[in-house]
């Protein structure tokens, strides 16, 4: 693991939600370039250590974010909720959905490796701020 992709990996890590890349390239840019750290990333997913999910708002445009992989025990597949409004992420816990993962493979004859699923609207804060756009 190069000094790179460890510095990558730990800011993932140390994320309370899903960073997208260009987010890291800003927090990083005094070390490393924005070649690297896509480099970084792609090692990090293809070997386990991260993941990601493309989201697409109608403010940001579309981008892809990435969440640090637990390396400990069995990883937990989480869905996030994406705030609309003012950005952030909330962590909605483990994913709910193996029991309709195992209907529609039963219902359709199909093996399913991975779903994703993100959900966007507007958060408690925002809601209570005014701020429904």
């Amino acid at each position: 693991m190069t000094k790179a992709r460890s510095k990558v990996l730990s800011l993932l890590s140390g994320a309370a939600g899903p960073l997208s890349a260009s987010s890291i390239v800003k927090s990083v840019s005094d070390c490393m370039d924005q070649a690297t750290v896509y480099r970084a990333l792609h090692y990090l997913e293809e070997n386990g250590y991260a993941d990601s999910f493309i989201l697409h708002c109608l403010s940001h445009g579309t981008e892809r974010y990435y969440t640090a992989v637990p390396q400990s025990g069995n990883p937990i597949h989480r869905h996030w909720f994406h705030c609309e409004s003012c950005h952030s992420f909330t962590d909605l816990g483990e994913c709910l959905l193996d029991s309709v993962m195992r209907g529609y493979e039963k219902d359709h004859d199909l093996t399913i490796h991975t779903h994703t699923l993100y959900i966007t609207g507007i958060c408690r804060g925002c809601k209570l701020k005014g701020c429904l756009s």
